[in-house]
């Protein structure tokens, strides 16, 4: 059997899994290449959460407001990056503040923050051609509302390893056209998708900045009985299946862009003493997401004021 088989194989079953859990399934011809936006989700999120900022967008543009929205849009995310654009939003002259999306409410007294929290639109588009020129096409991206937050390269280890996923982030997913030197958006570091993972049916790695041949993967792995990789599962499912089961879970995945990942920013120093601020996207290993859960829930339980130790290997990121 061809390696394009198994792949589709594993990506029908992780839209099919997606879509039972509340996900919407995207049609590529839908996804705007200039802007890198599923814009319908987009203007359904502010249509059903700020109409009148919405309806002043339309009285003031007119048939021009799409266009007002996403130029202001993508300046926003030039400036600021997707993780900040997302939890707090963008300016657009004579409409305000625009809201991307809404975090899980605190009170859920609060009705319409629940209602707007509820209103947030999670979507995976499969095959997702973002090339002008090129018939490049990446297995799955997901967004939030309209906003592309990650992809994901599938491989399968019965043909191809997670190895080979690796390499085709840095051969064929480059943020510029070597020909044209056009700027793709969608992979763009901190503008773009925040994190890209290289998944087989048995393993995940993950990288937040795809650099050609200087893409740095970690692992994205719960662990082996102390080893690397993940167990086998006694239910008959990919090993992985903590990633579409756990990790985009919906509240689980929104409450990862608007509490865990982060920018890190750190003052060095070159061979000729010249310094500069080296921005580093950081999204959770899996370690650290389920380490921080364990502990939030085990203060829930047993109140504030309990000691705890995350006990791993060295340079794991215990300390982030």
């Amino acid at each position: 059997m061809s390696d394009l088989h198994h792949e589709k194989h594993l990506e029908a079953y992780i839209v099919d899994k997606l879509d039972k859990q509340g996900w919407l399934v995207g049609a590529s011809f839908e996804y705007d290449k200039d802007f890198a936006l599923y814009t319908t989700d987009l203007v359904d999120w502010i249509q059903e959460t700020q109409p009148t900022k919405w309806d002043k967008l339309v009285a003031l543009n007119a048939d021009n407001a799409l266009k007002v929205l996403k130029n202001r849009l993508d300046q926003a995310l030039e400036k600021h990056g997707t993780v900040q654009v997302l939890r707090r939003g963008f300016d657009i002259a004579g409409c305000g503040h625009i809201d991307v999306s809404e975090a899980a409410p605190e009170d859920q007294r609060n009705q319409d923050v629940v209602a707007r929290y509820a209103a947030n639109r999670l979507r995976v588009v499969p095959q997702l051609r973002y090339h002008h020129s090129a018939d490049y096409e990446i297995d799955l991206v997901f967004f939030i509302n309209g906003l592309p937050v990650a992809t994901v390269e599938l491989k399968t280890d019965f043909v191809q390893s997670a190895e080979a996923a690796k390499q085709q982030y840095r051969e064929d997913r480059l943020p510029v056209d070597p020909r044209t030197k056009r700027k793709e958006p969608l992979l763009t570091f901190k503008r773009g998708a925040v994190v890209h993972f290289a998944m087989s049916d048995s393993v995940i790695w993950m990288a937040t900045k795809l650099a050609g041949e200087n893409t740095f993967f970690l692992p994205f792995n719960q662990g082996n009985e102390g080893r690397a990789g993940n167990p086998p599962r006694s239910d008959g499912e990919y090993p992985v299946a903590y990633f579409w089961e756990d990790i985009l879970d919906r509240d689980a995945w929104l409450r990862i862009f608007h509490s865990f990942v982060y920018v890190e920013k750190k003052e060095v120093v070159d061979l000729k003493g010249n310094w500069s601020t080296k921005e580093t996207l950081i999204f959770p290993r899996f370690h650290q997401w389920a380490a921080v859960n364990k502990m939030i829930a085990d203060a829930k339980e047993n109140g504030p004021g309990q000691a705890y130790l995350c006990e791993h290997s060295a340079g794991s990121g215990k300390t982030s």
